[in-house]
This record gives structure tokens, sequence and C-alpha cells, in this order.
């Protein structure tokens, strides 16, 4: 057949009763036509006149920064919007005038160089993203062509209005229609992995009118779609088919570019969107820009740099301006030998001021050196070789997902040593979101005797004895899903039970009630399950466990091996599905309609305590408090509850009630659903209550550890939640947030008087007190944590969402701040994702600190996108906080090593590479200044051009990125042995200002000594053999190479873990300098100038250029030893005590205090305000 063979299998529309497939006219139906609602496709007739017209995009994408035409120009301003590199620019075009000190080319090609190694970077990743997109352009794709036959094209040759034929396993090329598919009623099952991460299979459903049409009808099919414009909203669609009628199409009739076709044999469908304009390339949006703080104080310096530069080019114009006007008095020429009274505007006594300001701007080109022009670039190198560490960390790989840690930008490795706060959400983030059946309520009696990480964080809490471990249990091999253990109903001894019958009904309704499907593996016979949610699967399993295995699932069936309570043998049952009442967060509960093998009709129906409890019968309450108590049990351990129930239906009712839910079902009004919910509503009373499920959604591996660790560290963590304060609350004592010496500041609106007040109804009167009584609480709180300033007692703050809406308010949020960053530990429940990222806004801007937020699922974009760095849990919600994120790991507690190691050798290598930067440029830059003081400020550099072209780029740039790569103070171990090193960097005790003005004093110090020393012991001697004292040529390679030699090794003192890398570039770096020299100066003199064969001939046979280069290098060096030695002996940095008891091979066992010492010190800044 020309359209293959259709599928025949289960009949999902006739299955589910809600809008999960049915399209309904809704408002915003009525806007088409409108603004935003504008598109018109003319399907199968892409070439229509009224469509061409339109000019609808083509289907070829670019993700690319760039292009062929505007990759120098864009690229250009990319690196000109940096102060310092407009700076050079300015320099360079100068340099062509007379005011230059030195030739054009030597400024010019450092700036070229540095300028096209970050083009040249930019480009070749932008040319990797052009060779993605070619792939994805020219997959292939069949379309239906003039000839009325499918034929292959490529993607980008799509047009809006083709139809195409999508087979199995392959990729929706753009936004399509779906018009039929394999199946008889036009399913389909996709995949969207590519949007959002999610791995299980979606159902997408053709509507009724189209789900017939095959290949061989298409040529007669001619259609209208009218719907909305493009835009980025991937979980709605609002549009209408016009095709022998007027149809609402939504969401489920809308396949997605880059979704894949799953379980289905093909499917055919109108491309409705195309290229830029589908609604993944909508979203393509580039991340909210973040930028650290050592890069935003580093810039702070850049300006200080700037205006020491300013300063000492003033004070040289000063002077010059003084000498030049002196120069000719009365007629006399003091320095005769410049002939005063022949010169030009340059050096003119009688226009001083002039001369003065002309020598200003040659000064700012002299003394360009103090501002170092490879930073940037060498920033940009180290962070991009940090990452590739990051992201090849094997101890943060976990093999079980096969997922490493992944740094998704460069931009903020620094900032993980700075951390002060991390929000962080719960469900997924420090719990594993795989949810286990570990205990049950049936006809109020409890069942489950295993212990939860919650009860035994409780136990502990209260000191009761823990209940040793069941050896024959944990032999057997562990079952996904299923962590239940109680020998009454385990294996078959249910029916032993009293209550067999209760319990009998119990597992029925979790074997029925659900919309999972069976996939029985061929070659094994074992039955595993494709479920909604990872909940519902565990139900399903917990059955099979019992003794009611779910099998199959026809169009009209749902089959089971189920234990027969009276034979006590396995008998095979079919119920007759007659309808699914799915899912809902406003139903919050979920029922079928079946007909058992007796010809019984049940409604089974299962939910949340909420809403159970009061649809319940009167007869169907026997066991309501022992259940109410044990839901109350199963929350307080951090168990996730269902309430389950049944009710037998009657013929009658039942036909009246399907009349009159079909009757809503057909409905085109704009309020159907409500409809449908009303009527549902109407069966799903008379309840008999059976008992309630409790699944356990189990910490992560290593999750109280971690926050322990990071708690040690200085760390503050606060916990965003959805759950109900009592599991947060014992969450919080699980994972070590809360512990039994903290005092709880509770702050919630459950109380009597706001409970009568909302029983009148009057919601301004609600809000108002609402308002004053969190007021009154946070005032309470705060006064509590001041009177315990003095002691060492800790708060835990505990506050719900409904009293978090009114703390987040103008008036009361800074007093709710003050409260929170006082406390220790604090927890938000039943928080939104609205709420979660204005709780990161207030805490990033109200303490102005760096604040990390961490999460996994699509409701912590928000807050991800908030905080100065965000981690996404790369888990089972899907990819859409990863994508979001700044950096991505597989386990919570990978988030120690990523902090306490990653974070704290990052922030250390670049602040010390800074200002290691600032430390060599000042060293070199006032050697020119002291230089220009000794000759009158006469303009003339101290070095040779290329002396000074080079000196950033080739002879000092290579150690400074070897610190920034591979140094590290301490190792990874003692790194997580002692967090309490992690407080260097969030107290910014590296790069700090003091820090900072000090490496530019110890820079202007190394610059004086190496210039006066040389000078002073140089220019009253012979030099040469036959006499000749030292000529400037000579000067200035003593003080170049003291200079070389001085930086050089004043990294060799910084550096704390020496590699072959960095001797190699360190030693290097000098014997580069020497071997310059030689091959500069072998150059004509025409090239070389002052270096023509100066070291050869002059410096290298000279015994005293040596030894004046060792006295001087030493002597530069000294300030710096004296302080270190100083401070690690009497004022020890954190690290310096580890190293020191390390060498010593103590293993800083004496650290042990410190630390102890430490933490009481941060306890003590607990309690102080923090603005």
């Amino acid at each position: 057949m020309a359209g293959g063979r259709r599928r025949q299998r289960i009949r999902f529309s006739k299955l589910y009763n809600f809008s999960c497939f049915r399209s309904s006219l809704r408002e915003e139906h009525g806007q088409i036509g409108k603004r935003g609602y504008s598109r018109i496709v003319y399907c199968n007739d892409p070439d229509n006149l009224e469509q061409v017209q339109l000019k609808y995009r083509g289907n070829y994408v670019s993700t690319t920064k760039y292009t062929a035409v505007n990759f120098i120009p864009k690229s250009l301003f990319e690196q000109f919007r940096r102060v310092a590199n407009v700076y050079f620019l300015v320099v360079a075009c100068v340099s062509f005038s007379p005011l230059a000190p030195y030739t054009a080319s030597s400024i010019l090609a450092p700036l070229l160089m540095v300028i096209g190694a970050t083009m040249a970077k930019e480009g070749i990743e932008d040319w990797r993203r052009r060779k993605q997109n070619i792939e994805v352009n020219n997959r292939r794709v069949l379309v239906y062509g003039k000839n009325h036959t499918f034929q292959e094209t490529t993607w980008k040759k799509l047009r809006v209005g083709d139809l195409v034929k999508i087979q199995k396993d392959e990729y929706f090329p753009a936004d399509l229609l779906l018009l039929s598919s394999s199946y008889e009623d036009g399913i389909c099952y996709v995949e969207t992995t590519n949007l959002d991460g999610e791995t299980n299979l979606k159902v997408k459903h053709a509507l009724e009118v189209t789900a017939s049409l095959q290949e061989d009808s298409f040529q007669q099919f001619k259609a209208v779609i009218k719907c909305e414009d493009p835009n980025e909203d991937l979980y709605s669609f609002v549009g209408t088919l016009h095709y022998e009628g007027q149809y609402p199409l939504s969401l489920q009739q809308i396949l997605v570019r880059d979704s894949k076709l799953r379980n289905t044999e093909y499917v055919y469908g109108a491309v409705i969107f195309t290229g830029q304009d589908t609604k993944v390339m909508q979203n393509s949006v580039n991340p909210p820009s973040k930028r650290s703080r050592i890069e935003k104080k580093m810039d702070k310096v850049i300006y200080v740099l700037f205006s020491i530069l300013i300063l000492v080019s003033s004070i040289g114009s000063v002077f010059f301006g003084v000498w030049t006007r002196n120069d000719l008095e009365n007629g006399k020429m003091k320095r005769w030998y410049l002939r005063p009274d022949d010169s030009t505007a340059l050096f003119d006594p009688k226009r001083a001021p002039l001369a003065a300001f002309f020598h200003f701007l040659t000064g700012l080109m002299l003394y360009q050196y103090l501002i170092p022009i490879s930073l940037y670039v060498s920033i940009e190198m180290v962070k991009v070789l940090q990452s590739i560490f990051i992201n090849q960390d094997q101890q943060m790989y976990y093999d079980v997902t096969d997922k490493p840690a992944r740094a998704r930008t460069s931009n903020l490795n620094e900032e993980l040593g700075q951390v002060d706060t991390i929000l962080s959400d719960k469900t997924g983030t420090l719990t594993s979101n795989s949810m286990e059946f570990v205990k049950c309520s049936i006809a109020g009696t409890a069942y489950g005797r295993g212990m939860t990480e919650v009860e035994r964080a409780l136990a502990e809490r209260k000191g009761a004895e823990l209940p040793e471990v069941d050896d024959r249990t944990e032999s057997k091999k562990p079952i996904k899903g299923f962590n239940f253990k109680d020998e009454r109903i385990m294996d078959g001894q249910w029916v032993n039970e009293p209550n067999s019958s209760d319990i009998q009904k119990f597992c029925r309704v979790l074997a029925t009630c659900h919309t999972a499907i069976p996939d029985i593996d061929k070659e094994t016979g074992e039955i595993s399950y494709e479920a909604e949610s990872p909940d519902e699967a565990a139900f399903v399993i917990a059955a099979r466990e019992l003794g009611f295995e779910f099998f199959e699932r026809t169009q009209t069936g749902i089959s089971l091996h189920e234990l027969d309570r009276k034979t006590g043998q396995k008998v095979d049952s079919l119920y007759q599905l007659l309808h699914v009442l799915e899912f809902s967060s406003a139903r919050k509960r979920m029922s079928v309609i079946v007909k058992n093998h007796e010809n019984q009709l049940l409604l089974l129906s299962k939910g949340a305590d909420s809403v159970m409890f009061e649809r319940l019968s009167s007869n169907g309450r026997s066991f309501e408090a022992e259940t109410r108590d044990h839901i109350k049990q199963y929350s307080e351990a951090g168990l996730r509850t269902l309430v389950l129930a049944y009710r037998y239906l009657d013929e009658k009712e039942f036909k009246d009630w399907e009349e009159e839910f079909n009757e809503a079902q057909t409905s085109l009004s704009a309020d159907r659903d409500a409809l449908i919910d009303a009527v549902a509503d109407k069966i799903e009373r008379e309840l008999i209550l059976l008992g309630a499920t409790a699944v356990e959604d189990k910490l992560q591996k290593g999750v109280p550890e971690c926050i322990d660790k990071l708690q040690n560290a200085g760390i503050k963590i606060w916990v965003l939640t959805g759950d109900k304060m009592e599991t947060a609350i014992n969450i919080g004592f699980a994972c070590r947030l809360l512990r039994q010496d903290m005092k709880q500041i509770i702050i919630t609106l459950d109380s009597a008087q706001i409970a009568d007040l909302e029983k009148q109804g009057d919601k301004e009167v609600v809000a108002k007190a609402s308002s004053v009584s969190i007021m009154e609480q946070i005032r309470e709180g705060r006064s509590q944590v001041i009177s315990a300033k003095e002691s060492s007692l800790l708060y835990a703050l505990i506050i719900d969402g409904r009293s978090l809406s009114f703390a987040l308010d103008k008036n009361l949020e800074k007093s709710f701040l003050e409260l929170a960053v006082n406390c220790a530990s604090v927890i938000c429940c039943r928080s939104t994702p609205k709420q979660k990222a204005l709780v990161t806004r207030l805490v990033k801007m109200g303490t102005g600190k760096a604040t990390l937020a961490i999460g996994d699922g699509a409701n912590d974009v928000g807050m991800l996108q908030e905080a100065d760095i965000g981690v996404g849990i790369s888990g089972v919600e899907g990819m859409q906080a990863v994508m979001a994120s700044d950096y991505a790991i597989a386990q919570f507690r990978f988030l120690e090593r990523l902090l306490l190691v990653h974070g704290h050798w990052c922030y250390r290598r670049l602040a010390m590479m800074i200002c290691y930067f600032f430390y060599k440029n000042i060293t070199f830059g006032f050697t020119v200044f002291w230089y220009e003081a000794y000759t009158s400020f006469s303009g003339k550099p101290a070095y040779n051009d290329w002396y000074l072209a080079c000196y950033n780029v080739f002879f000092t740039s290579l150690p400074v990125i070897a610190l920034g790569v591979f140094d590290q103070d301490v190792s990874a171990r003692l790194c997580l042995k002692y967090p309490l090193l992690y407080q260097e960097g969030s107290r910014n005790m590296l790069f700090n200002w003091t820090r900072i003005f000090g490496w530019m004093f110890n820079g202007l110090v190394s610059s004086n000594i190496i210039f006066f020393l040389a000078t002073n012991s140089a220019l009253n001697q012979a030099f040469r053999s036959d006499g000749q004292v030292v000529e400037f040529e000579v000067l200035g390679v003593l003080m170049y190479s003291c200079v070389i030699w001085t930086v050089n090794c004043q990294m060799a003192l910084s550096i704390n873990y020496f590699t072959w890398i960095q001797h190699f570039f360190i030693w290097g770096s000098i014997a580069l300098w020497y071997a310059f020299l030689v091959i500069y100066g072998s150059f004509s003199p025409l090239i070389s100038t002052t270096a023509f064969r100066v070291f050869v001939e002059a410096c290298a046979p000279s015994i005293f250029f040596w030894l004046a280069t060792f006295l001087v290098v030493v002597s530069a060096l000294l300030p710096y030893f004296s302080f270190r030695a100083f401070q690690t002996q009497f004022h020890p940095m954190y690290h310096d005590v580890i190293q020191r008891r390390r060498l010593e091979g103590l293993e800083a066992e004496d650290l042990d205090v410190e630390a102890k010492r430490g933490r009481e010190r941060l306890e003590d800044r607990l309690i102080e305000k923090d603005f």
C-alpha cells in the first residue's frame, strides 16, 4: 500500500476523556485573524499566490554569531568595547605622528596579535556552529510533490504548506500539524529530549477529520490553517483548521521541530512554521549575561592604572615644561647642546606650555606598558582551560547516567570560589526523584516495616534506638520503584490477613487506576512499564509485587495476573475499561470506570487527601481516623501520600452519567473543560475508603555529608521547595540542613485568626491582617536573633509560600532578609517558581554577595537565571534546568567538589594571575618612568622599541597563563578535608583592594630597586675591557634583563604547585629573551637599531653584566620574600597553615583547632547585620 500498513492498536482517543487529546474552542480562538494570530497556511499548496505574498521564512536555520560579510566589522566592534583596547588603538594611530617615542610598527604588532588571537578564537567557535548548521540543514525528508508522490529533499528546502512524511526515529524538520499516522485513530508517540530533556514519550493526536488521510488521498486534500504568529511558547498553540468545516487546533496536534517520532511507523504532517519561526528556534535566545566579581573589580583596577598613567604623564609634562622654559633665559642657553634657540614646537622654550602638552601626549604613549595589553586574552584562555579541567574531572562523573560535569560557560569559574549563599530546590535536587513504594495504610492498618532516611534522622534526634537491618530482606535483588518490606502481605501472605478483602481491592486499584503501558521483553519475558510519572510506575510495580501483575492493555480492557483470595492461585482477570478521568493539578485525583469479570461496574479512584476525604460516603469512612493518622506519620517521614477509594455503580446511574458526560465532551463552547470537570465531579462522590499509599523520594547519595561540608565552609544554604512544611522540616533534618541545637523560627499564616477572617470572605481584610501578622512574626524573629547575639545558639528560619508572598513585599523584604541572613539555615515551603526567582534576586541584591542557585526542573529556570551562578542537575525531570544553567552536574554531592576544589582553585588562580599582571606591568612601566626622570623627561624610552613590544606578548605571558591553569595552594583532598579554606574566596581575601595595592606597591619597589641599583652600579665605572663606560644600549639591556629575571622569579616564588610546564614556561621565557637578543641583534642596524650585536659583543662577554643582573634581581625579590616569610610565620592565611603542617608531616593536625576557632568566628558573624 502507498501509505504503508496501518497499525490497529489501542485507540487512545476513546480512552481519554479530558483535554489530553481533544481540542476545544477557547477564548484565544476568538483572537484568530487579529494581531498576534494572523498566520495563514495553505496546506498542500505552498505556491498559492496569497501565501507567496506573505513572504514566510524558509527552513534554513543559522545559529552562528557571524557571517562571512560581517565577521571582521562585528568582531572588531566586540574587541573595542573594552576600554583598554580602545586606548591601545588610539596610541597606535598617534604613533604615526612625530609625538611617538618609538616606531609605529612596534605598537601595532602586539595590538594586532592580541586582537587577532581573540578574533581567531571567536571565528573557530563560530565555524563549529556553522558546521552543525550545515549538517542539520542538509538532513533528508520526504515531501509530497507535484507528481503526487513523496520525494526526498533537504530540510532547508521545506516551505510553509508542504506535506511531509516522517518515519520512525526521525526528527521533525519544522513545526508540523499532525494530519494522520500509522495508527487508525491518528495518534503518535513523540520524544522531546532535545526540547526539554524529558525521556518519557508524549502522545499526540490528529483531528478525527484528518486521521483517515493516507498517501493516496492527498491528491484531493486542500486545507487552510489560521493560527497564532511565531512565538516561543512551547506549551500552547492556538489555531483553526478549515477543511470540510472549522476545527479548533491545540498543542496536541502540533509536532515541534527537533522532537523525534517514536513507537510509530510514520506520520503525515503539514508545515506550519519553518526555520527561525519554529518554536525551538524562537526559544534559542542568549542566556542573561553574567560577570564575575573579580572581572567587575578588574575593570576598576584598569581605571586605577589609567589614572596612574595620566598622573605620571602629567608629572612628566609639568617638569618638562618647567625645564624647557628655563632653557632660554635672557638669551642664555642653559642646555646649549639641545639648541633651544632653534627647535620645533615640541621643544620650544618660548612656547613651554604647548611643549608640555605635547609631552603629555608623548607620555601617554611612553607609559602605555602600565596597562596590560594581553590581560583580557590571557584570562579568556585560562578560563577555557579551567573549564576543560572541570569537564574532565572523573570525580564528578556519574556513571549511572553516563553524565559528566559540564561547564556551560567559562566566565564564572572564579565566582564558584566566592559563593556566600546556595539556594536549592528539593525534589530531584536533594532527592533522587526516583519514587519507591515503601509504606501503605489499608483498612486502618499500617504496612511497611522499612525505615526511611527521614525517619532515621527523626529517631537520631529523639535518641531512639535504630532497628537492625534484616539481612535476609537486604540480600534480595533490589526492585526499582519498590522498597516495601512486610511479611504480613508479601509473598501472597495477605490472604491470611483479617482485612484481606480490602487488601485485594486496594491492590486492584493500584493495578488498574493508571495510564501506564506494559512493555514485555520478548527474550526474557520481563515486563516494564511506560508511565507518565515515577509515582504511577511505582504503584503498578507495587501491585505486581503484591500479586496483581498488570500485563496487557487493549483498546477496551486491562488484563491482570492476580492472586485469587480464596484459592491462593494466580488467575487471569480482564477489566473492561470504560472511561479514564485523568489527573490534573486542579482535580488532584484520577479515576477509572471499569467492569469486572463479575459484570460489576466500579469506579476506582486515587488522589490527594485534601480532595479525597470530602468525597467519601457516610458508610465509607470506617477507618478514616486511622488513615489520617497514618498519612500524618508518612508526611512527617518525608513521604508522598495518595488516598485510594472506590465505589460500585449501578447500570442506570452509569448510563445517565455517561450520556451527560458525552454531551459535555462534544461541546464546542469555551467552557468545555469546566463542563467535563463538573460532570466528572458528580460521579466521583460517595466513595468508600480503602487506604493510602506512601512513596519515598530518596535523598541522593552523599547529600547530608555535602551540606555539612558546605556549611563548615561558611556557606549559607536555603532550600526552596513546594513541599508541605512538615515534610520540608523533616527532610531538612535528614540532610543535616537542620540540627538539634538549632532553634526554629517558623513564619506561617496557619492561625485561627486568619482562618476566621478567610471564612468571612473579605479578601482585602484578610490580606491586611496577613501582612500585619507576617510583620509581627518577622519582628519577633529578629528580636530572638538579636537577644541570642552573645550566645552560640544558631537559628533556622522556616516560612511557607503564603507567608513568603507577603514577606517579599517592598515594605517587608528588607526586614525579612535581615532576619534570614542572620539564620544559619532557611527553608521556604510551598514556594512557586516565581517566588523562587524573587527570593534569589532579594538575596543577591540585598546582601551584595555571590549567590548560587541549583535545581533540576523547568520550575527552577527563573531561579537559576536570577542567581549569580546557576547549576543544573541533569536528573529525570528533563534538561530545561541544565539548558538554563551555567554549570551542570548529575548529583548534588558533586557541588562539594565543584565549589570547594575547582571554585577555590579557580578563584585563587585568577586572583593571583591578575595581581601578578598588574605587578609585572608596574615593575616594567616604572623603570621607564625613572629613566625619564633621570633624563629630564626627554621623552626618550629606556629600551629598544621591540623590547617594549615583546614584553607582554612573549617574555612574561606564558608563565602567568600556567599559573592560572595549574597552580594549587593545597591538593584536592585537603580542600575537601578542610572546608574552612574556602573562606579565602567567600571573604575575598585574595582580591581585595589591600592585596591589589600591595602587589602594585611591590611592583613600584621592584622598579625602584632595578633602576637605581642598575644605574648606580654601572654608570660610574668601566664596563668594557678597553675602559669604556656603559652605553645607553647596554644600560637598556641590563635593566631589561633584570626586569625579565625579577618578574619571572617572582612568579616562581608565588607558585605553590610546580609542574614541568611551569618550569618550562618560566625559565623558557628568560631563555627566550636572550635568544631574541642574539637573533634580533644579528639583523642590520637599520632594523635592530640599538640592539645591533649589543648582547654578543658587549653584554655576554662581561662578567660585570652577569654579576650586576644577579645582584639586582636578588635585591628586587628580597622585599616580597621577607614579607611572605613574616606573614607565613606570624600572620598565616588558611592555606599557609595547611602547607606548613603538610610539609612537617603532621597532615594539618593543628588545623582542627584553627577550624574550630574559625567556625566560632563564623557563628558570631552570622548574627551580625550583613548590610
